[in-house]
């Protein structure tokens, strides 16, 4: 049988789709600005038929109305990374967050939390019959190969995309034919505070290095300070809009990449229309699973790489908490360890984490003299390397927890440097050197 016949056979609308879904089942949902949000909208329209469903979702970009308290008997959330529609859910107990580095998320398919359904988008099928998972593949090209169903909304809008990102048209149980708008993501504010933070990153970063961004406001505070740089790479488990900038204006070119040179690589994209249509059949960018794209031991074979993420709060010793505020869960490791200890066994690695030097308008110190009680370590002192705010940089690795600490009460907002030189004196039994 032909796969034009196969498909054919295959398409159901979506409120057909969603029977296959059944109470107690474990529905894993394509990540970020890849969710078929047409099949979600059916499958709550449908929610009268389920009990216990637990949705697996990561950075859930949608909607996420399954969260809602009025369908707590309906479905359960199930995250790896806590977001905005899932955090009520969470802090209330009728959603449950599952620790995990994220290039060990498809692992987590095959026993640990095996799948039922998987909730994709695809493109339409090519000449060849195979679709392509487009600005998602990290964990869901795993979730595909692992379900026992596969449910796809076909969108002609989602960009086609390059490397291990397509998935045969024998793979996938039911078509659902609809388009859609692939969900944005507006570019953050960038305001003063963001903007020193950037230009001291970006002095950290040389020519020829390879790029890992995280998603805000400081990563692409830190792309508008890279301009004068020269042959940037780009191996990150997402990009934005901000790379398509460098790479218009000749700064990010992958030439002295020794792993992919001349790819830009990804696990997963987000982004406005702008992103979109660039990488929409382009061969200069490659998206591959997290479970490769993220793996330490791929990121340690490449030269001369750097990682950029932030974090909630930096105590004396360098603990960084990038997750929780005390006991509550606010997101997630993403691929900060990932990349952190990947980056460490590159040749000329440096891993970057950053951060304002207060919250709250100012009224709470990131730097703190012991983290929040419950608060969740996610990059031990034992693996950080630099520390940036809008106060400067303090070089961690190598140093001894007197000379960290001195560090970063340096870079800290000067309203709250009298309490933790108050700290150090009492921990080190010597005034600090702040000079």
């Amino acid at each position: 049988m032909d796969w034009k016949t196969i498909y054919d056979q295959r398409t159901v609308t979506a409120q057909e789709a969603v029977t296959h879904i059944k109470s107690g089942h474990r529905v894993v949902v394509a990540h970020a600005c890849g969710e078929p949000t047409h099949i979600l909208d059916a499958m709550l329209q449908n929610a009268a038929a389920y009990e216990d469903v637990e949705i697996v979702h990561m950075v859930a970009m949608g909607k996420c109305e399954y969260c809602k308290p009025e369908y707590s008997r309906n479905f359960r959330h199930n995250t790896f990374f806590v977001g905005g529609g899932s955090r009520d859910a969470i802090a209330d107990g009728r959603g449950d967050f599952t620790p995990s580095f994220f290039f060990e998320v498809p692992r987590l398919f095959e026993k640990a939390m095996p799948v039922d359904v998987a909730l994709v988008t695809v493109t339409p099928p090519d000449a060849g019959g195979r679709c392509s998972l487009g600005v998602s593949v990290d964990y869901t090209l795993a979730a595909v190969k692992q379900a026992k169903y596969v449910i796809a909304q076909v969108n002609s809008k989602m960009p086609w995309t390059n490397g291990t990102s397509t998935v045969s048209v024998e793979d996938i149980d039911c078509f659902v034919p609809f388009d859609a708008p692939i969900i944005p993501l507006q570019p953050p504010k960038i305001g003063p505070v963001e903007e020193a933070i950037g230009r001291y990153c970006a002095g950290l970063v040389q020519d020829g290095d390879t790029l890992q961004l995280g998603i805000g406001a400081i990563p692409d505070a830190v792309l508008l300070f890279l301009k004068e740089k020269r042959d940037l790479g780009i191996h990150s488990e997402m990009f934005s809009d901000g790379v398509v900038e460098l790479v218009e204006a000749g700064v990010i070119t992958n030439k002295r990449k020794n792993l992919h040179p001349g790819k830009s690589v990804a696990a997963f994209l987000m982004g406005t229309q702008r992103l979109y249509d660039y990488v929409d059949n382009n061969p200069d960018v490659e998206m591959y699973p997290v479970d490769y794209v993220n793996d330490p031991r791929i990121i340690a074979q490449m030269d001369n790489m750097v990682s950029i993420n932030s974090c909630v709060q930096v105590d004396l010793m360098g603990q960084v908490a990038s997750e929780s505020v005390g006991l509550k869960q606010i997101s997630g490791v993403g691929g900060q360890v990932d990349f952190v200890r990947g980056v460490s066994m590159s040749r000329g690695g440096r891993s970057i984490i950053a951060m304002p030097s207060t919250a709250a308008k100012g009224s709470i110190s990131k730097i703190v003299a012991l983290l929040d009680q419950g608060a969740a370590v996610t990059t031990s002192r034992n693996d950080v390397d630099y520390i940036v705010t809008e106060y400067g940089v303090a070089h961690l690795k190598g140093h001894t927890l007197r000379q960290r600490a001195e560090a970063l009460i340096r870079i800290a907002h000067p309203d709250f440097r009298a309490d933790l030189c108050e700290e150090f004196e009492k921990r080190f039994h010597c005034k600090p050197v702040l000079g």
